[in-house]
């Protein structure tokens, strides 16, 4: 079997040897003789792997019984409208613009016409740095995306408010120590196809009593109560994301939880980062106190010769290169499933490029 390098931004690479592990159990879990997508999500076989989930989430975050740990479907565009609909308490919400999936955050609340404040943007500068943002003491909540996958931007520390903070973690779940109680982080979320798994799952971590603000007019199925309540089986639960999930966190505590995987993601970024730094060919898009551990957008001199590179990179086994439609040029995504020596295989082809094309 030959594997590609995979750079794409999500969905995207799965650590190997979890696929592998999914491989060898797809039609035996656990010696039982069915897969885990054929048992009921309510019997005592997946209600064991489901709460074992939990409590990994609960582990690597440090985060206590004051916060409910939800496994939800409709990814982040869902919960853009859902946070509102929760925790929007007639006061004011407040928003940090840094990008795209920001904008269609805000774009939910002018929708559900709540009171709305936009407190910080980098859009006037097409969104090359995480701004400086103070949000107010009494805001109903504070909202952030913590890593923009499009532009390549993200928050070094994670603002301090003394309102509920938000967070919007979908491009960097999992890839770094986090301390709730510091951030006075209210609800914090991600879907799982770009760090954290396959497509199809969102991971919700709500403080209860911040869930516990929604009004009798939202619709049951819509209320994070309703699946508080529930344990996530509310509804069916998408069982075989949340079984991949499962093996995701077994792997990251594999590697030596999240301070450890941190580390590498610091010694990948600094990679890719240097090469660009160190030559006249490839420019960088962030500004350089604002770039993401996780997404690096880049570009050459021009776009022939972008569109030439992912080209000469497919044909060299490595995909995903090509920056979003929006920004253009170049994105190389290094998630944590991305190795070291995957980046040492990215440069070297960077170099090559740059003595052929320069």
């Amino acid at each position: 079997m030959s594997r590609v390098l995979n750079f794409s931004a999500g969905p995207s690479a799965i650590p190997l040897a979890v696929l592998e592990r999914a491989q060898a159990e797809f039609t035996d879990y656990h010696g039982l003789g069915f897969s885990i997508m054929e048992v009921s999500h309510r019997g005592k076989v997946f209600e064991e792997l489901h709460n074992n989930a939990i409590a990994k989430v609960r582990e690597f975050y440090n985060i206590g019984d004051d916060y409910a740990v939800l496994f939800l479907q409709g990814g982040a565009t869902l919960q853009f409208a859902q946070i509102p609909l929760n925790i929007y308490a007639g006061g004011v919400a407040e928003y940090a613009n840094t990008g795209v999936w920001t904008q269609k955050a805000i774009k939910e609340a002018k929708i559900q016409n709540i009171n709305y404040k936009v407190v910080a943007s980098s859009e006037d500068v097409k969104f090359d740095h995480i701004p400086k943002v103070e949000f107010s003491d009494n805001a109903d909540y504070g909202y952030i995306c913590s890593n923009n996958t499009i532009y390549g931007t993200q928050y070094s520390t994670l603002p301090s408010p003394k309102c509920p903070l938000v967070v919007d973690s979908s491009s960097d779940l999992l890839s770094r120590e986090i301390d709730f109680k510091a951030h006075n982080i209210g609800l914090f979320y991600g879907g799982a196809q770009k760090n954290a798994g396959p497509a199809g799952i969102t991971i919700v971590i709500v403080k209860k009593d911040l869930a516990a603000r929604v009004k009798d007019s939202v619709p049951t199925p819509l209320r994070y109560t309703t699946q508080i309540e529930a344990n996530s089986l509310a509804n069916t639960p998408p069982t075989f994301g949340i079984y991949m999930f499962d093996l995701v966190l077994d792997w990251i505590k594999e590697q030596g939880g999240l301070s450890a995987i941190n580390k590498i993601n610091m010694q990948k970024a600094a990679m890719i980062y240097n090469q660009i730094d160190s030559s006249s060919f490839y420019r960088g898009f962030a500004k350089k106190d604002s770039r993401s551990l996780m997404n690096v957008s880049f570009t050459t001199d021009n776009a022939e010769l972008d569109m030439k590179f992912v080209k000469e990179a497919e044909e060299n086994s490595m995909i995903g290169l090509k920056g979003h439609r929006i920004l253009g040029g170049l994105r190389a995504s290094i998630y944590n499933a991305v190795s070291l020596d995957d980046l040492k295989t990215l440069c070297e082809f960077m170099r090559e490029f740059e003595r052929k094309n320069g």
